[in-house]
């Protein structure tokens, strides 16, 4: 899976990754649904941790699409609330 962080790039990520960060993503959702800003922080920038630790950044010459599409790093809570919905940012 690629997956994107808008403004910094594309990452290749290992399909074990992929399911930890679908349960972050699942997560965060819960967190914005109860309203809870600091979890949702908390979990988003695990969320980041992932990526950029366990993926290997596509180089800018290679042109792949984007599986999953992430929000910038500094998305604040009440973009988080549009954006973290439903099944969330990707999908079961």
């Amino acid at each position: 899976m690629i997956v994107r962080i808008a403004s910094e790039g594309q990452f290749k990520m290992p399909e074990d990754a992929v399911e930890r960060l679908n349960a972050l993503d699942n997560d965060a959702v819960a967190a914005v649904t109860a309203g809870d800003e600091a979890q949702f922080h908390d979990l988003w920038g695990k969320m980041l941790e992932l990526v950029r630790s366990e993926g290997q950044p596509v180089d800018d010459d290679e042109l792949v699409g984007s599986d999953v599409i992430l929000p910038p790093a500094d998305t604040t809570f009440a973009e988080a609330a549009a954006e973290f919905t439903g099944e969330g940012l990707i999908p079961d």
